[in-house]
């Protein structure tokens, strides 16, 4: 026993960063625990923030799943450069060539300002717009464009935040990325009510506070990020001449983030045309899945955490040119993430009603919510394979065969079987939910297959 909490202490400090040797199931454990924890805070705050949102209104929580349908796309972009990022600074790492990694990190950052800036000025002066095209109301759009245009505005937080801890997830440094998300919604959770409900002498701004509370916290986050990066308490320490453009060098960050946002994209935009459909059924049905998408996050967001691991894993491994043990790590990761799915599914199926009135009292909502949950949640069970094998191609440079996958799941049978459960054969909101579960079980399977014909092992990045 007390050599299992000396163990977790290890992993918590984020001591150990090079896991080319050695025991994988240690190496698997030491990277797990940091980026559960930091996905534990995630989805904590994802939890949080629906539940102060739900206190004002119906309306308030349906803007935040129209709102964040669309700004996934802006995690989408953030995810594929901070993939592009992570996985050629562990490449590098595992070549032992810290500095060569510190200009991969530094093209990066050049790459998500210059992106984040152009999303911002859009998303700032079509916010209105983009709450109608997603089937909001007019009553809706009036309350709930501020908090769009704000979390447009301030979304260069939103990516720096994923791609800094991605620089830190390649590097080993995964405890410095647990620290930073910490940072940043531990603060976001302490100033919602603050400036949503207008407690002490803050001035009370509705659904808008809540938008103006994850800008805070993700900002403070950043300067974390930023503060470590500089002063070079990481292994990677960036300097004025890592930030002069290298055009070979973005050129290849593009093309494999390029790749790392494409299939975010595909994801993303296939939950947008699910989140339209589910807005034809009113507010009630779209609020219900909105919490019980809130709750399912809780579930996955530590399960990306384990994924995670294998990214770093497959990265660093494959750098020492030890591809056998990027494998197994593989194999073995995979596994533990599928049990860890499998007991939380079970536990969301017996307590659906329970979690969703958690939430809100309105019984419509509820019943919308617990359907949500029920069925949803059957699918990531095999979701939990899916999630490890992306994250091990992406990890290995190869990010198009997670694109390809994810546009054959995702649009060419997803977003069509919803439409034709949910509308066509009259099965309402319950047919976009088998609709989602039916495709991340076809993923799972398309991607274990893929993978064993090891192609992934031959990227060059």
């Amino acid at each position: 026993m007390r050599k299992f909490w000396d163990t977790l202490l290890i992993a918590i400090k984020g001591s150990e960063k090079n896991f080319t040797s050695g025991s994988i199931n240690r190496a698997i454990f030491l990277l797990s625990v940091p980026m559960i924890l930091e996905m534990v805070m995630e989805s904590l705050f994802a939890v949080v923030d629906v539940f102060f949102v739900a206190q004002i209104g119906v309306d308030a929580v349906a803007t935040v799943g129209l709102t964040e349908s669309v700004i996934t796309l802006v995690y989408a972009l953030a995810i594929g450069i901070s993939m592009a990022a992570s996985a050629m600074v562990a490449r590098r790492i595992g070549e032992k060539d810290p500095e060569a990694a510190a200009n991969a990190a530094a093209q990066a950052i050049l790459l998500a300002v210059f992106i984040s800036t152009i999303l911002g000025i859009l998303g700032l002066w079509f916010a209105p717009d983009i709450l109608r095209l997603m089937g909001g109301d007019e009553e809706l759009v009036a309350e709930g464009a501020g908090y769009t245009r704000i979390l447009f505005a301030t979304n260069i937080f939103i990516t720096l935040l994923f791609l800094l801890n991605g620089i830190f997830r390649g590097a080993g440094d995964a405890s410095l990325a647990m620290r930073s998300l910490w940072i940043a919604n531990g603060l976001n959770i302490i100033l919602d009510p603050f400036f949503i409900f207008g407690w002490g002498f803050f001035p009370e701004m509705g659904v808008q506070g809540a938008a103006v509370a994850t800008s805070i916290g993700r900002g403070v986050g950043v300067a974390f990020q930023v503060y470590v990066l500089l002063r070079g308490s990481s292994v990677i320490r960036l300097t004025r001449k890592h930030f002069q453009l290298q055009w070979d060098l973005l050129r290849k960050q593009i093309e494999v983030a390029a790749g790392g946002a494409g299939q975010h994209l595909i994801a993303s935009a296939s939950w947008i045309f699910m989140t339209r459909i589910i807005a034809v059924f009113g507010s009630e049905a779209l609020a219900g899945y909105t919490i019980a998408i809130r709750i399912i996050i809780f579930a996955i967001l530590p399960s990306w955490g384990i994924s995670n691991s294998a990214a770093t894993l497959v990265g660093q491994n494959l750098g020492a040119k030890k591809a056998d043990r990027a494998e197994k790590s593989v194999w073995r990761t995979a596994f533990f993430n599928m049990l860890f799915l499998i007991v939380l599914t079970i536990l969301f199926i017996l307590n659906a009603p329970l979690l969703i009135q958690l939430f809100t009292s309105e019984t419509e909502v509820i019943n919308a919510g617990v359907l949500s949950l029920q069925i949803i949640s059957v699918g990531y069970v095999f979701f939990g394979y899916a999630m490890v094998l992306s994250a091990s191609f992406n990890g290995a440079g190869d990010t198009r065969t997670p694109t390809i996958t994810n546009f054959i799941c995702f649009w060419l049978i997803e977003i069509p079987l919803a439409y034709f459960l949910a509308i066509s054969s009259d099965w309402g909101p319950s047919g976009v939910y088998w609709a989602i579960a039916i495709s991340e079980g076809i993923l799972a399977l398309m991607l274990i297959y893929i993978f064993r014909q090891g192609k992934w092992k031959l990227v060059e990045i």
